[in-house]
């Protein structure tokens, strides 16, 4: 969607899709940079920007995009029309800037597809009960289109991007990545929240109502990547991917009282500001005092460390610091979790290559490893190289 070009090439996809018989219901993102320029405008304007009014200027990127593509469809001999996300149906919560969908009434959008019209959808955004535009934060559109395809019913949600599917790892890190055609609901759930292409919340919205969700290139004919569930374990390599993420930061709060009820009074507050934790560590207490360490990502820091040292203050902790030159890689595969030996073969490799680990986190299904952000790309090619993901081709789904 960066260009008029690329508009028209798009619209010709879908006319053809259409043309095969099928209903299609469109969600777009913004023309590429347009959300970037209008942050970089707002804050020309104002040092701080109010959320409601920031979540209103974001949401006309989408709109832009959203009615020249139909005017590009018209222009095919497509019937289409253009729908906002309040158009739409859709309905979010109030947390401007990173939003959550809480109902999606597609009716506007089954009348016109009954009318035998495309039906292109603004994504990234919303309304809420009040009627004030919110947006739906990083990946937004990949959520949209995702909740749309579900409360429509659909065969299945295609998401065409900038890439051929899901990879290995970064082709651009590791250029031998090779494309997955296939991955399971959790084990692409596990790599979207640790630095993969898609949102996790638009694979957590396939997981719970079973949408099948396919990753492919917009502008190449080439097979993608299909997300579903019911995807056999492969035994022979369960290692499927290595992925990664460039601004974590930390913050340890030290001298924390051991008690009762201090996680909840540290915690509680920064989800209330809408503040996502991740990776938490707790040191064994000494002398009833501990230290607790946990990352968020890199644009939230500043607004955990006021919250947090205002916490620190109340419950009596000693000080609070940051280090915000992290990152970190994992390692995800299915097969990881009724087998031995893959930690201590990450911990090796990372140890091998001069790669520090700061803090460790796992799941069933991934281990995480939190490093320096200077050696971020190189643990994952090494970690790719050590679990020889370069060596084996998914056969198709």
């Amino acid at each position: 969607m960066a260009t008029a070009d690329k508009i028209r090439h798009v619209a010709d996809r879908i006319a053809k899709a259409q043309e095969a018989g099928n209903q299609v219901a469109v969600v777009v993102s913004a023309m590429g940079g347009t959300t970037d320029e209008l942050t970089a405008l707002a804050h020309q304007v104002t040092a701080h920007p109010a959320p409601r009014e920031m979540d209103l200027l974001l949401s006309t990127g989408e709109l832009v995009s959203c009615t020249l593509m139909a005017m590009a469809l018209g222009e095919l001999g497509v019937s289409a029309v253009s729908l906002g996300g309040a158009q739409a149906g859709i309905r979010t919560d109030t947390a401007h800037g990173r939003a959550s969908i809480i109902a999606f009434d597609p009716a506007r959008v089954r009348r016109e597809l009954a009318a035998g019209r495309v039906v292109i959808v603004a994504g990234f955004q919303g309304t809420t009960e009040e009627e004030d535009v919110t947006t739906l934060g990083r990946g937004g559109s990949d959520t949209t289109a995702v909740a749309l395809a579900a409360a429509l019913g659909a065969d299945r949600c295609e998401i065409y991007t900038d890439v051929d599917g899901i990879f290995t790892a970064d082709p651009r890190v590791v250029p031998e990545a090779m494309k997955l055609n296939e991955l399971g609901y959790g084990e692409m759930l596990e790599l979207a929240s640790y630095g993969a292409k898609m949102h996790p919340r638009s694979i957590e919205l396939g997981a719970i109502y079973n949408v099948p969700i396919l990753v492919a290139s917009s502008t190449r004919e080439v097979t993608g990547t299909l997300i579903h569930g019911g995807v056999a374990m492969e035994l022979h390599n369960k290692v499927r991917g290595v992925t990664y993420e460039m601004d974590v930061a930390r913050i340890t709060v030290r001298g924390v009282p051991d008690r009762p009820g201090i996680a909840a009074a540290l915690f509680g507050p920064l989800s209330d500001a809408h503040i996502s934790v991740d990776t938490i560590v707790q040191n064994a207490s000494a002398d009833r005092l501990t230290d607790v360490s946990f990352t968020v990502e890199q644009v939230d820091v500043k607004r955990a460390l006021e919250v947090v040292r205002a916490l620190a203050l109340e419950i009596g902790a000693a000080e609070c610091v940051s280090d915000e030159d992290l990152g970190n890689v994992s390692i995800v595969g299915t097969g990881m979790q009724n087998a031995s030996g893959y930690a201590s073969d990450m911990f090796r490799a990372l140890s091998d290559a001069g790669v520090n680990i700061e803090m460790i986190t796992t799941s069933q299904i991934r281990i995480t490893c939190i490093v320096n952000r200077s050696q971020v790309h190189e643990a994952v090619r090494v970690l790719h190289k050590a679990f020889e993901l370069d060596q084996e081709a998914d056969s198709a789904p």
